[in-house]
C-alpha cells in the first residue's frame, strides 16, 4: 500500500436527483475532516466545495454526481451526523415545510445554531449553507438549498401529527384531526416573493 494513499470508509446513503432518479449507494469519507473535530461526514462532502463528489452506485461502479444537480440526500437511521455539532442539545428547533423545486414538500426539523431573539426561521434561511440538514423521525437528510423554492414554519396546535416527504406540493403536517398554523414563510430564490406580515414585521 503506498505511503500517500488516504484511506476512506464507505457510508451508505441516497441521492435524489433533479432528473427524478434516486440512487442508493456509498458516500467515501475520511478518517477526519477539514470542518470539526472528528471523522469526515456526509454533510462535510457535500458542504465543502461546490462540482463533482463521487459516489458508488454498486460494487465497482463509482461516478462523478454534480452537487448542484442533487436535490437531497437521505442518510440511514443509524446515522445522527446532524446531532455531532457543538451545540445541538442546546440549539433552537423549528419544524419547517420545505417545497422543493421538483414540486415535493419536506416537513420536519431544523436546528437553527443562532442566540435567543436572533434565532428566527428568517436567520436561518440566510445561514451560507449548500446542503441543510433536515431530521424526520426515521432518518435524516440533507436538502440542497439551491432547489429550496420555499420555507414555511408550521406549528402543530392539535391531534397527532407525523413528518413526511409528500410529492406535488401537497402539505406535510398530516393527522387524523391536525391542525396547523404558518408562523413564517421565506424564499431561498430571490425570484420567488413570500413572506406573511410577521415575517416582514421581522426583517
Amino acid at each position: 500500500m503506498s505511503e500517500f494513499r488516504v484511506e476512506k470508509r464507505r457510508e451508505a446513503a441516497e441521492l435524489t436527483l433533479s432528473t427524478g432518479a434516486t440512487v442508493a449507494g456509498y458516500f467515501f469519507l475520511a478518517g477526519s475532516s477539514q470542518l470539526h473535530s472528528g471523522p469526515e461526514r456526509v454533510g462535510d462532502v457535500l458542504n465543502l466545495e461546490a462540482g463533482f463528489f463521487p459516489f458508488e452506485a454498486g460494487v465497482g461502479d463509482t461516478a462523478l454526481y454534480n452537487r448542484a444537480q442533487v436535490l437531497m440526500v437521505s442518510l440511514p437511521t443509524p446515522v445522527i451526523e446532524a446531532q455531532l455539532d457543538a451545540g445541538y442539545d442546546v440549539a433552537t428547533r423549528r419544524t419547517v415545510r420545505v417545497l422543493l423545486s421538483n414540486g415535493e414538500t419536506v416537513t420536519g426539523n431544523v436546528v437553527v445554531y443562532r442566540p435567543p431573539g436572533r434565532d428566527r426561521l428568517s436567520d436561518y434561511a440566510h445561514i451560507d449553507e449548500r446542503f441543510r440538514y433536515v431530521e424526520l423521525p426515521d432518518r435524516t437528510i440533507l436538502i440542497n438549498s439551491a432547489h429550496i423554492v420555499a420555507l414555511t414554519e408550521v406549528t402543530a396546535q392539535a391531534g397527532q401529527h407525523r413528518y413526511q416527504v409528500r410529492a406535488g406540493g401537497g402539505r406535510g403536517l398530516t393527522g387524523a384531526d391536525a391542525t396547523s398554523s404558518i408562523r413564517e414563510s421565506w424564499s431561498l430564490n430571490p425570484h420567488v416573493q413570500l413572506g406573511t406580515a410577521e415575517a416582514e414585521s421581522q426583517r
